[in-house]
C-alpha cells in the first residue's frame, strides 16, 4: 500500500470498526478494568491470527503488505457488513470477488430492461458481459443466447463476429470507442484475472483490437449516436444512454432511444 493518504484512511477505518465491536460479541469477557471501547488491538490480532506488532503497524498507517486472507480474517473479527468489507479491500488496494448482483443484475433490473420494450435495452457487467437484454435488443444485434455463454460479451460480439461488422455503419469508429471505454475500466482492475483473460483473448482473435489496445488510449462514456444497417429493417439510428445501477455496483443499464421518426416507427418490428 504505497499511498500514504489511503493508508491513513484504512487505519482510521480499522480503529473505528474495532471500537464498535463489543468484547462479549467476540467471545471475550468485558471485565471491570476495561477502559478501551470495543476490542483492544491485541485482541483483534489474536482473533485474526496475526501478530500484535503487525496489526499495530496497520493501525499506524505503516507501509506493509496485507494479504486477502488477512483482510477476510479482519472482516470476520470486526463483524463488517458486505459494504464495509468491500471498502476494507479497496482501501488495502486488493480486489474482492464481485457479488452475484454484478454477474446477474438481479430480477428487478431484468424487469426494468423488459419494461423498456420496445426500446432496445441491456445490462452490462464491469467486464462488458451482457447480463440481460430485452426482445428489441435481441432483434437489433441478434440474440446473444444463440451463441451460448461464451458470446454473451459485448466486446467479443463487436470484435469477433462478422455480422456485427456489417451491422454497425461506422464499425471502426464505434468499435474503437468501445475498446477505449473498456480499457479505462480494465486499467483500474489491473490484476483481475477476468479482465486479463478477456483482453488476452481479444488481442489474439482480433487484429484491430490488438493494434488499438497497444495505443493505450482511454475514454469515458458519453451519450452517443449509433447507426445500424439492419438486414431486415434497413437504416436505424439510436441515441445511447447509460445509467449506473446503485443497488448492483458495477452494473450499467444501456438504453437505446430512436434518433429519428423513421427509427421510432420501426421499433415494434424489432421484436417481431
Amino acid at each position: 500500500m504505497a499511498d500514504p493518504d489511503r493508508r491513513r484512511v484504512l487505519a482510521e477505518f480499522l480503529r473505528t470498526r474495532r471500537e464498535r465491536v463489543r468484547p462479549e460479541d467476540a467471545g471475550i469477557p468485558a471485565g471491570p478494568r476495561r477502559r478501551t471501547p470495543g476490542l483492544r488491538r491485541e485482541e483483534v490480532a489474536l482473533l485474526s491470527g496475526v501478530s500484535v506488532t503487525w496489526y499495530t503497524w496497520l493501525e499506524q498507517a505503516r507501509d506493509i503488505t496485507v494479504s486477502r486472507q488477512v483482510l477476510h480474517s479482519l472482516a470476520r473479527v470486526l463483524r463488517l457488513s458486505p459494504a464495509e468489507t468491500r471498502h476494507l479491500f479497496a482501501l488495502a488496494g486488493r480486489s474482492l470477488p464481485r457479488p452475484a448482483t454484478e454477474r446477474t443484475g438481479g430480477p428487478a433490473l431484468q424487469r426494468l430492461v423488459d419494461a423498456l420494450q420496445p426500446h432496445p435495452a441491456y445490462l452490462l457487467a464491469p467486464n462488458w458481459d451482457l447480463l440481460a437484454w430485452n426482445r428489441s435488443e435481441a432483434g437489433l444485434i441478434g440474440d446473444p443466447d444463440r451463441g451460448g455463454l461464451f458470446e454473451r460479451n459485448l466486446l467479443r460480439l463487436v470484435f469477433t463476429h462478422r455480422r456485427i461488422r456489417t451491422l454497425l455503419v461506422d464499425w471502426p469508429g464505434q468499435a474503437r470507442a468501445l475498446l477505449e471505454q473498456y480499457r479505462a475500466g480494465a486499467d483500474r482492475q489491473t490484476g483481475d484475472p477476468g479482465f486479463a483473460d478477456l483482453t488476452a483473448e481479444l488481442c489474439e482473435r482480433s487484429e484491430e483490437f490488438r493494434r488499438w489496445w497497444g495505443t493505450h488510449d482511454v475514454a469515458e462514456f458519453h451519450p452517443a449516436r449509433r447507426a445500424f444497417d439492419h438486414p431486415r429493417l434497413g437504416r436505424l439510428t439510436f441515441d445511447y444512454v447509460k445509467l449506473a445501477a446503485v443497488d448492483a455496483p458495477g452494473v450499467t443499464l444501456v438504453s437505446c432511444l430512436p434518433a429519428d421518426e423513421e427509427t421510432a416507427a420501426l421499433l415494434p418490428e424489432l421484436s417481431g
